[in-house]
């Protein structure tokens, strides 16, 4: 048996006090506990306690730390169960330590995925430009399941997702001006995949896209990848041959035939 012989507070922490015991061959050091335990346990000076009290004692106060740490995880945002079990891990927490206090978490609704889901999806939703697909792909990633992110996924509605889809394409369109309009739709379409929008979405923004208004914009497309390619075969080619790796350069880019024949004739001189 042990006795306590003294109780301090810790210089640093006011809230966790430090324990002294004699086990008979004078005081020494034994272990600390947070002010919640040693009220709770009713610690003093000169009570007795075993090994196998101690021990609790120290597992108590262990857990309490560790229950502590993930509360203040959870104070910056709202966290997935992996997050936390990940967390509590690289803090070197017990893993039996582990399931008893996510059991508490969610006992106490500090803790649920598909809280945690819907939060998510709402933030990504303001955020950023992602689709579903790749919202979805987030929340998996983080532990949720793939039920749960679903049913996160209905705040996300089609409304949503082709209004911000079309944002989205209006301005890639207006940074695209050197490439044909094709190009462009091309572009935006694997893009807009890629950024995990469904085809159903993707499909209708470029069906619902303005037309090409202004046809000097196109011209002025041709004409800069059309120089492009003159300077390219020019020193190789001329005359037919000329005109034909010319036609095929710009064609290949999406132009229209009949923007790539205004080309030629303006600018492709005849020798």
């Amino acid at each position: 048996m042990a006795k306590i012989t003294r109780i301090t507070t810790q210089k640093k922490k006011k809230d966790r006090f430090n324990i002294f015991l004699d086990f008979g061959q004078g005081e020494s050091y034994g272990f600390s506990v947070s002010e919640d335990i040693l009220v709770k346990e009713s610690l003093h000076k000169g009570m007795e306690l075993d090994d196998g009290e101690i021990k609790a004692l120290v597992e108590k106060d262990d857990l309490q730390k560790s229950y502590s740490l993930a509360i203040h995880y959870l104070s910056y945002r709202m966290r997935s169960e992996k997050e936390i079990r990940e967390y509590l891990d690289k803090k070197e927490t017990d893993p039996e330590q582990i399931e008893v206090i996510i059991s508490r978490l969610y006992k106490e609704k500090l803790l649920s995925d598909q809280e945690f889901a819907n939060s998510l999806v709402r933030s990504r939703i303001h955020t950023s430009s992602k689709g579903p697909l790749m919202i979805k792909k987030d929340l998996i990633e983080k532990g949720v399941s793939a039920a749960k992110a679903e049913e996160a996924l209905t705040n996300y509605s089609f409304e949503n997702q082709y209004e911000k889809a079309m944002k989205f394409a209006e301005k890639k369109l207006r940074s695209g001006g050197k490439k044909s309009f094709r190009q462009q739709i091309q572009n935006l379409q694997q893009t807009l995949m890629q950024k995990g929008f469904t085809n159903d979405v993707v499909q209708e923004v470029i069906a619902n896209l303005p037309e090409q208004e202004e046809e000097d914009a196109e011209w002025q497309a041709v004409v800069y990848q059309g120089e492009k390619v003159l300077r390219k075969y020019e020193r190789k080619a001329e005359g037919f041959e000329l005109k034909q790796k010319v036609k095929g350069a710009l064609y290949r880019k999406g132009f229209q035939i009949d923007e790539i024949q205004r080309f030629i004739e303006e600018y492709v001189v005849e020798e």
